[in-house]
């Protein structure tokens, strides 16, 4: 497996030990009332024993049909117990493997002896809950009379169909399974789901109290159906003693299995419905394991919950094209006299009961999803030229008089810009300057110095004056000044 899956499953396993989330939802009050805060969440860790259905394999494993005598490996000559499958008391059935152990007297199941060998004594037993499971800490199996010398640990992700095999045990892992013994505790992140074969559990020690074998696979896999093989009884020596084959047999008094439903995130209950485990859905999910969406709530595709950001995750609910939100809110708040829900702080620039609508001066992305997070575009409107900030549906701002354009920053025939537009004085068409003016960037009239007017068509002189050239006043003067000096230049010279 990758580096990359294998960090993920250790985040996976860090995230839910940090928090436990144990909310789906919360009720909140915000300055627009009280709403829905939604988070991912989980069912609690439990024993699963007590949901776990047993198979035992092959047919006749079990001791006790016919009935017959055993001894054990602290006393291997003293065979005066008994197994008898018509007598409760000597009863030792599958169930007895998951049954709570009352005033002190332990109850097992009981393979029957290894009374044909030199044939292998081979036993399965099959866990299913018909549910898939996340494991919250290690596997815990009791053997009674000695731990197995060889066994393997399998798993199926397909009820049963096909199996996959989690780690081998063995006394001697070489000659078991050709495979170098390892520990689960050298194992790093980079290879924290290698299959390997240990031999921490399975070497005989003498000691009737060493009985219990831990199946580390906590963090490093999730469980769905299990396949315990046990392939070799505990020897109680490096040999099997032909003379007394009646003291080599399985025995197991309990199988402690603490996980969680897995319910993707999407559920903090798990309850038995029907004699199945059922997560209790939220987030609009729905199925066994909370793993698809809700029938009308299919806006976006169905996603697992996220344990991050910590501590309440993201919920990743399931939300329907036209009453919840499309993905711009994760609140709703029910408002009681109109009997609806409605969205709180729509985002990404949309508003509406739903977060279906775009805010104003915003307009729906043609090319966008409904869910997306660009679905809505800025107008933009020029405030120069535009009577407002808002625009229609396909991203045109209503324009002033005069303006023009998507955000009416140009003018029309006829107007000239200038913070805004403005009818044109003058132009080189109808608005024509006259008595020799020119027209300058259609906005005024530059007049010859005798005549005014926005298009030049007034005279500067008064009405009855001479205008060809100085005034009257002018000449006047001028006349006297010459009539003065005149006979000045006239008279003889002396």
């Amino acid at each position: 497996m990758s580096l990359q899956i294998a960090l993920l499953l250790l985040m996976r396993y860090l995230a839910s030990t940090l928090a436990q989330y144990e909310l789906c939802k919360s009720l909140v009050s915000t300055d627009e009332g009280s709403v829905w805060e939604h988070y991912a969440c989980q069912p609690k860790p439990a024993s699963m024993k007590d949901y776990m259905r047993i198979k035992v394999d092959p047919p006749g494993i079990t001791c006790g049909n016919p009935p017959e005598r055993f001894c054990t490996l602290e006393n291997p000559y003293l065979c005066s117990d008994e197994c008898d499958a018509s007598n409760p008391d000597l009863a030792h059935p599958p169930q007895l493997m998951q049954d709570r152990e009352r005033n002190s007297l332990i109850t097992y199941w009981q393979t029957v002896t290894w009374r044909r060998h030199p044939e292998p004594l081979l036993a399965n037993i099959t866990l299913s809950w018909n549910k898939s499971l996340e494991l919250t800490d290690d596997l815990h199996i009791t053997f009674e009379y000695g731990r197995p010398t060889i066994m393997v640990l399998d798993k199926s992700m397909d009820h049963g169909r096909s199996w996959q095999s989690y780690q081998y045990y063995a006394d001697d892992c070489l000659d078991a399974f050709n495979m170098q013994p390892k520990r689960v505790q050298d194992l790093t992140a980079t290879n924290i789901t290698k299959v390997i074969c240990t031999e921490q559990y399975s070497r005989w020690v003498g000691s009737k109290n060493e009985k219990n074998v831990k199946f580390e696979v906590r963090a490093r896999f999730a469980v769905f159906d299990n396949l315990l093989r046990l392939l070799r009884p505990s020897l109680g020596g490096t040999y099997v003693q032909r003379d007394n084959l009646l003291k080599y047999f399985y025995a197991i008094s309990n199988i402690d299995i603490p996980a969680r439903c897995k319910c993707n995130l999407h559920a903090s209950q798990c309850l038995l419905v029907d004699g199945n485990l059922q997560c209790q859905c939220e987030h609009n999910t729905t199925g066994q394991d909370c793993e698809r969406c809700k029938k009308g709530f299919k806006a976006k595709s169905w996603k697992a919950g996220s344990y991050l950001p910590t501590p309440n995750g993201t919920p990743n609910t399931c939300t329907y094209p036209k009453s919840i939100c499309y993905g711009h809110s994760n609140r709703c708040s029910y408002i009681d006299y109109l009997n609806i829900v409605t969205c709180v702080s729509c985002k990404h620039n949309t508003r509406g009961q739903n977060c279906q609508h775009c805010r104003l001066g915003y307009y729906r992305n043609a090319t966008a999803e409904l869910d997306d997070e660009s679905v809505c575009v800025e107008c933009n409107c020029n405030q120069m030229g535009s009577v407002h900030d808002r625009c229609n549906g396909t991203g045109f701002c209503q324009c002033k008089e005069g303006a023009s354009g998507v955000k009416c920053d140009e003018c029309v025939s006829g107007y000239y810009w200038k913070q805004g537009c403005y009818p044109n004085v003058c132009d080189e068409e109808m608005l024509l300057c006259q008595n020799g003016g020119t027209c300058y960037q259609n906005q005024k009239c530059i007049c010859p110095p005798e005549f005014k007017g926005v298009l030049c068509q007034q005279s500067r002189c008064e009405a009855g004056k001479d205008c060809n050239g100085a005034s009257s006043v002018h000449l006047s003067t001028a006349l006297l000044l010459l009539c003065t000096l005149l006979p000045t230049y006239l008279l003889p010279r002396q």
